[in-house]
This record gives C-alpha cells, structure tokens and sequence, in this order.
C-alpha cells in the first residue's frame, strides 16, 4: 500500500528540526510584531500647560506660530509641512518629531510610522518595524519550506500516484495554500527590503518628507549599510532575532542633507553651508549617540569635526514657521 509518509530517518530529522525553527521564529516575531506598543513622542515635543493655554487664546495666524516657535526652538525636527511650517499635532497637542505621524485608527502620533497593519492590528513604527520584518521573512520561510515539502506529493496527485483517500486533497489544498501565501508574502518582503534599503517608510513613498532647502525623497537616506544597521542595528548577532536592536530614539534621524539650507546656521564640525563638498553627510540636528556614529565614521569628516560634533550639545532652529497638521 502507498504511504505519505516520509521513509528515510535522516529525512524525517531534518524536516522536524527546519519546521519547528520556522515555526517558533514565526510566531515569536509575529507576537511582538502584536505585542510591541507603538512609540510616542517625548514629553519634551508636549506642549507645556501654559503654552496650551496660550495657544488657546491666540487667534489662528502669526500669533499662534510665535507661541510654538518658542516652545519648538529647542527641538531636534527638521522635516516641514507643504507650506512649509513645523509639523504640529492639533489633537495630541504636540509638535511632531520628524518622520512621525497621527494615526487615525490609534488615535496618538506614532515614531517613525509605516503603516497601520490589520493583519496585526497594530501601528508598524520604530518601534516594531524590525519585528514587522522578521515576521514577513519567517512567514515566508515557513510558506515555502511548506510547499516544498508538500511538492512531491502534490506532483503524485496529479499522475494518480496517491490512493484514492480524503488525505490527497489536504494535499493538494495545502500546496495551493502555502504557495498563494508565498507568492503574496514574498511581494510584500521584497518591498519592504526596498524601502529599508532606502531608509523610506510607506508613508514617505506616497508622500516625500519636506524639509527647508526642498522636498527630498532620499533626505534619509545614508547608504545601503547604514540605512540596514538603522533597523537591525550594529550587532549582527541580534539582526535575525527578534529582539529590538534599532539605532536611535525615534524622535531625532541622520539626514543626508545634498543641498544645504541657506537659513541653516551652521552645521556640525564648523562646516558652514557654503562648503564646496556638497554631497557629504551631515545630522540636520542634534542625534542620540546610538545613531550619530553613523555620520561621524564617513571618510569626509576629520578627526577634529568628529569630536567637535560629539561635544556639541544642541542647536536651535532659527526663523521657525509652523502650522496646525493632523
């Protein structure tokens, strides 16, 4: 009698070891992809209670833009609107840090947002992104190591190889199944390895980020390794577990600025905008020590602009212009 069983002991090992591997990966990354709150903004980029209050009594206009001027002086933003004021949140009464968003369905401005998923019921963002990634690659793992298994079996349905048994229709039902997943899944993981490629999110795809100088599509961007250690982080023992390894707070991000902003006061190390090397690398404001590193080990900057840039403490932005956006 014809058996679906594999036969080989060695077979059989390999296949229980691979499936089991891909299946707790699976899950593991698809239960913090679930499980991971969003990020939200700092306190720091909250309006205060008085500066509430002000808002609130000034009239729409020039007036209101003077109140957050003050209270976003200080902030590390550098991304505008359309019209090109500061991005400012109406409902969570804050001024959005750069790259993040309001999120309809959650109803809270999200770091870094890519996408509210329903597959997982939650905002994909800094915080989760990495998991989010995992997730689709070890689900598409599982898919194909599935159809592969399944192959010759499905091949032997179709030549009347396999008895005339309800099994062979689970066959051939998983097969097309894991092999539709596949095909949707690989799609979806190969975009989402082009937008890590170009540090993009889905967002900035439909809508590039706007800063002073311009609209640019690639302001993000560093290069294909830095942009890759920006999601999985520098220790490449972490980059295929899914354990949080990201680079940076969310809240401040490496900016490739190709034209400078000629409003901009001065940019760190002591190069002015004005410098003859345009097509160098610069952080368009103050970033946490976990992500500029990735600027200061470029072979454009010297020694002394390296640590000089280490030791600065802030910038301000001068001549801020913002307006209400949710």
């Amino acid at each position: 009698m014809f058996s679906v069983t594999m036969t080989n002991i060695g077979e059989k090992v390999v296949c229980l070891v691979a499936y089991h591997i891909f299946f707790m990966l699976f899950v593991w990354s698809y239960w913090k992809t679930i499980f991971t709150l969003p990020m939200n903004p700092s306190k720091e980029f909250h309006l205060s209670y008085s500066d509430k209050e002000s808002l609130e009594r000034e009239p729409r206009g020039e007036s209101q833009q003077e109140v957050l001027r003050r209270a976003a002086k200080d902030l590390p933003i550098y991304t505008r609107t359309m019209s090109g004021a500061i991005r400012y949140c109406d409902r969570c009464h804050l001024v959005k840090p750069d790259r993040c968003h309001h999120c309809s369905v959650c109803d809270k401005c999200i770091l870094k947002m890519d996408h509210h998923c329903p597959w997982v019921n939650n905002c994909v963002g800094f915080s989760n992104y990495k998991f989010f990634l995992l997730f689709l690659a070890y689900s598409l793992l599982y898919c194909l190591f599935i159809a592969a298994t399944d192959l010759q079996y499905f091949i032997k349905f179709w030549t009347n190889g396999l008895p005339d048994t309800q099994a062979k229709f689970h066959i051939m039902f998983l097969f097309f199944a894991a092999a539709m997943f596949s095909v949707s899944l690989s799609s979806l993981f190969g975009y989402h390895c082009w937008l890590v490629s170009k540090n993009k999110s889905t967002l900035e795809v439909f809508r590039a980020p706007i800063f002073r100088h311009r609209t640019d599509k690639n302001g993000f961007s560093l290069g294909f390794s830095k942009n890759l250690r920006q999601v999985f982080g520098d220790e490449k023992k972490y980059w295929l577990l899914p354990v949080f390894s990201s680079l940076g707070d969310g809240c401040s991000f490496p900016t490739c600025l190709v034209n400078q902003d000629p409003e901009q006061a001065s940019t760190p190390g002591g190069l002015n905008s004005t410098s003859k090397n345009e097509n160098h690398l610069f952080p368009a404001k103050p970033l946490r020590d976990s992500q500029s590193h990735l600027l200061t080990d470029t072979p454009s900057w010297s020694e002394a602009a390296a640590k000089a840039e280490k030791g600065k403490v802030g910038m301000s932005n001068p001549a801020l212009t913002m307006e209400n956006e949710t």
